[in-house]
């Protein structure tokens, strides 16, 4: 017999249905929250106004689900929405007070994710502020973000390894003439984990090294991929444009500062495992004790960095369960039409985007059809080879 134990271990991948559909009922409402922001993304919008609605539309789906579940099920966000513009590289998810504003022509970086259950899915996506097709170099750091996801997804496979899909998605940088941005790291997912063990490198130096690992069947993986037509190495411009942080759940300290104490008992109760942004919490006492949290190692800060003025920046992040039948990808949302000045030429990468995504049945047995609960294929899921005009599959002219 297993123990409860075991049970529960054994239940919480892939192998479970009902695990499977949180995943995608949490990516579902990341896509849809993502339609949402970019269609708020316009000229002199507030972004702290835009992040809000981005986290509000999260919070009321999650609660939306599993309402009458017998035993009571965490939802809501697991990555409050940012909202990074041009030459800035994540993270910007501004206090109540921030009164910045989108202007035409931005380079619009939007960043969420969403749990249910503690099974989660995030989403980042690159929007430019403008009519009719994207030109010139911002044509290619998003060009290079998404052929680089797409190559990505192609590799995160099992029997692959991590440092495989590192070398891959440099390659596709280059031939954009721009750079992975270091520092960037896709994680392992699992129940209440946002940053798991296996990770993938954006960019191998010396000064980070991770354990070589290989992706395995009934995993799920945040792909998050940063691309730059400057050097690639953000700098941490300004401490206090840190908003989001994530409790250290195996750090203890005994806090001096009664605002200390009384922030860190408001973020243990109501956000005590996923990522949160002081905006949640009151500002004034806020900015006073999180810095003393995050001094001894309570918090884990998500800093907002910057690539150089005048430099443009792309994301592309996305989540990817590795069913037994292929690699689905579950966030994502289509681009602008894209015109960069460089298209792929080398072949190995070619090769990498003729790879499908799906693993072939064997035995070849004839899918039976219209049963009930079958899903029809949705056409961006079928397996597809990408196209390599860098066009996010649609071919130009």
């Amino acid at each position: 017999m297993m123990s409860d134990e075991e049970r529960e271990e054994k239940e919480l991948d892939l192998t479970s249905p009902e695990v499977v559909t949180k995943y995608k009922s949490a990516a579902e409402i990341a896509n849809k929250a993502l339609q949402l922001v970019i269609s708020e993304c316009k000229p002199k919008a507030k972004i702290v106004d835009v992040c809000e609605k981005g986290d509000s539309f999260i919070r009321e789906q999650t609660g939306n689900v599993y309402k009458n579940a017998k035993k009571k099920i965490e939802r809501g966000v697991a990555f409050p929405t940012c909202i990074s513009v041009n030459n800035t590289v994540c993270h910007f998810s501004p206090l109540s007070s921030d009164a910045t504003v989108l202007e035409e022509g931005d380079i619009v970086k939007i960043d969420l994710g969403c749990h249910i259950d503690g099974f989660i899915a995030v989403v980042a996506h690159t929007h430019v502020l403008q009519e009719g097709p994207v030109t010139g170099r911002a044509a290619d750091v998003i060009a290079a973000a998404n052929t680089a996801a797409e190559v990505a997804l192609r590799l995160v496979r099992p029997g692959k390894k991590n440092k495989d899909v590192t070398e891959a998605i440099q390659k596709v940088a280059a031939s954009y003439d721009c750079k992975i941005v270091e520092g960037v790291l896709s994680h392992q997912l699992k129940q209440f984990v946002i940053d798991g063990n296996k990770v993938v490198l954006s960019v191998a130096n010396p000064e980070t090294r991770v354990d070589e690992a290989e992706f395995e069947e009934n995993e799920v993986y945040s792909i998050d991929i940063v691309t730059s037509t400057g050097e690639g190495k953000p700098k941490l411009l300004d401490e206090k444009q840190t908003t989001i942080y994530k409790r250290a759940v195996d750090r203890n300290y005994h806090l001096k500062m009664k605002a200390s104490r009384f922030i860190f008992s408001e973020i243990t109760q109501r956000f005590p495992i996923m990522p949160f942004s002081a905006r949640a919490l009151e500002e004034k006492r806020a900015r006073l004790g999180l810095v003393e949290c995050v001094n001894h190692d309570l918090l884990q800060p998500y800093p907002v960095l910057h690539e150089k003025p005048g430099d443009y920046v792309a994301h592309i992040k996305f989540t990817v369960l590795l069913m037994p039948n292929g690699s689905d990808r579950v966030t994502s949302h289509p681009l602008q039409d894209l015109q960069p000045t460089k298209t792929i030429e080398d072949p190995e990468i070619k090769a990498w985007l003729a790879l499908g995504t799906k693993t072939k049945k064997k035995g070849g047995g004839k899918k039976k059809k219209g049963k009930k609960g079958d899903k029809t294929e949705d056409p961006k899921d079928a397996d597809e080879p990408m196209d390599a005009t860098g066009n996010g599959g649609a071919s130009q002219e």
